[in-house]
């Protein structure tokens, strides 16, 4: 790596941020193609023992010189990348090191096979035969990924190995079904497509195999990243100075009054009670022809009514609500496959497209869907990140990979903002009964999520009592349960930065509401501005203190 030398002052700083990325793309092949950096499109990761060492070796030499910049002074949007690499090597050196996830996660090993693949034809960022080409490529080393996950896993947990299986079989399903629907639409002739597409459904299957009959089941609590991982993870990642201990206790403070609501809002409905009323949303659905139609009406009015009540400078991409691709669908629901993700942030498209949901209700077409993901949340976020953010990692911090966002320190802001919008969307009078009913159930379901998160990586709750509490207390189904919980186990602190990303904007929005010429446009544009960095480490640069609940 060309790195400057550690005496070096501020003007080598860009130089070692470029180091740095180099690295990271170079390390993280599968990111950088969603990211839209290209140079890798062939590639897989390496998690062969010399892979491993290469990457801590790296980790430690980028700690060494970034930790000079300590000294030095930097202007503030270099200052805040330096904390936001910083934190990122530390968590990065846990993670290759832990058991939690190369080293104890089949699914680490699935989820890059998969999308390697996948990434290339989900947006035509490059001439078909390019991403034809480096598609062959990724396939012919699907064989060794999936190698090096059966000498690297030597036990997972029950859940983890379960998911790894059902991620098999939609990869399964994508290559040998949806690779020829793949090639019939795509008019793809390359001679040797099919046959990498072969190779690659053997090694899924060979996997499989594996994972069901040879793979140990490691103990019911390791799961569990453990309380230091976790403290590191909310310190280096989020930037916290809150305790996992209080995060809990304001999740349980927002459990009870998100019940409180969901009770007063089933009885504004006539219903005998929230879970009643929940069941009452099903009804209201869009004819199944006119799903696409009324995302997009729904999104045009979700936008006049931000502009008309003056909440943010609204410039975006635009978004085309589209089908899923016949090849995907049968392999999707078995996938993390999206129906939005992030676009890249360095190889624009003239339009993003958003895979529709075919028989999604009313609240969950306007809350999920367009103010969540489609335009005042993510959409827009997005935007003003690529386009807007000087930090170079709030750039790409929050872009949507192959299982989890490309940096971990994007989250709070990324999923923040998201649900603060749909709260604002409330508080302009957009919501109607149906609406808040549903979003003061989504307001319980994150404040869930975090207190599983603690409860669950500091050891105290099982995955089993974990996949309870969303069962029976926060009433979703036993599947969504079970997922949820899964996915929660395998990503921690990861969960809880919904509520803490929310409660950190709504603080913040409310100290500085007071202060002289306040206005809420200038307000939302400049937070956005960021990028998707930590909002604590926003908030600290917005108001010189470090944030409070």
């Amino acid at each position: 790596m060309n790195l400057p030398e550690p005496s070096a002052g501020a003007s080598a700083f860009p130089k070692f941020l470029d180091a740095f990325f180099a690295w990271y793309y170079q390390t993280f092949p599968v990111n950088a193609t969603f990211i839209g950096v290209h140079d890798y499109d062939d590639r897989l990761p390496d998690y062969s023992e010399r892979g491993i060492g290469a990457a801590l070796a790296a980790i430690d030499t980028l700690l060494a010189r970034v930790r000079v910049f300590r000294h030095t002074t930097l202007p503030e949007r270099q200052e805040l990348d330096r904390r936001l690499v910083e934190g990122f090597l530390e968590i990065q050196r846990w993670e290759f090191r832990s058991a939690h996830f190369h080293a104890g996660n089949p699914c680490v090993y699935t989820g890059e096979a998969s999308f390697g693949v996948l990434a290339l034809f989900l947006r035509p960022f490059a001439p078909l035969s390019q991403r034809v080409a480096s598609a062959v490529a990724r396939m012919l080393a699907i064989p060794a990924l999936l190698q090096q996950g059966r000498e690297n896993v030597r036990r997972a947990h029950p859940a983890w190995i379960a998911r790894a299986r059902r991620e098999c079989a939609g990869a399964l399903a994508f290559f040998e079904r949806g690779v020829p629907d793949l090639v019939r639409v795509e008019a793809i002739q390359h001679p040797r497509f099919l046959h990498a597409a072969d190779a690659a459904a053997d090694a899924f299957r060979a996997f499989a195999q594996h994972l069901e009959t040879a793979l140990p089941h490691s103990p019911p609590g390791a799961c569990a990243c453990g309380p230091e991982a976790l403290d590191l993870l909310l310190r280096e990642g989020h930037f916290l100075r809150t305790t996992a201990g209080e995060i809990e206790a304001l999740a349980e403070d927002r459990i009870a009054a998100a019940r409180a609501s969901l009770e007063t809002h089933a009885r504004a409905l006539g219903a005998g009670s929230w879970r009643e009323a929940l069941s009452r949303l099903a009804d209201r659905r869009p004819p199944t022809q006119g799903d696409q139609a009324r995302y997009a009406q729904v999104w045009q009015q979700a936008r006049e009514a931000a502009d008309a009540h003056g909440l943010v400078t609204w410039v975006t991409d635009p978004i085309s609500f589209v089908p899923q691709p016949v090849w995907a669908r049968e392999a999707a629901p078995s996938l993390y496959f999206l129906f939005y993700r992030a676009p890249a942030a360095f190889d624009r498209l003239p339009v993003v497209d958003y895979f529709v949901t075919p028989g999604a209700h009313e609240s969950a077409i306007k809350l999920t869907h367009v103010i969540h993901h489609a335009g005042l949340g993510h959409h827009l976020q997005n935007w003003y990140a690529y386009h807007r953010a000087a930090s170079r990692v709030g750039q790409v911090a929050a872009i949507d990979c192959a299982s989890r966002i490309a940096m971990f320190c994007g989250g709070t802001m990324a999923e923040g903002w998201a649900c603060y919008a749909t709260d604002v969307m409330e508080e302009i009078g957009f919501l109607d009964a149906f609406d808040q009913l549903a979003l003061a159930h989504t307001r319980l379901r994150i404040a869930a999520r975090a207190a599983v998160d603690v409860r669950l990586h500091t050891g105290r709750w099982t995955l089993e009592q974990a996949e309870a509490c969303y069962r029976d207390d926060v009433g979703m189904s036993a599947e969504a349960a079970r997922t949820e919980a899964v996915k929660n186990s395998m990503f921690p602190a990861t969960a809880l930065m919904y509520l803490v990303g929310t409660t950190l904007i709504h603080t913040l929005r409310r100290d500085l509401a007071g202060t002289l010429g306040f206005e809420l446009r200038s307000f939302h544009d400049r937070l956005l501005s960021y990028g998707s960095v930590p909002v604590a480490l926003a908030s600290e640069a917005m108001t010189g203190a470090a944030p409070r609940w």
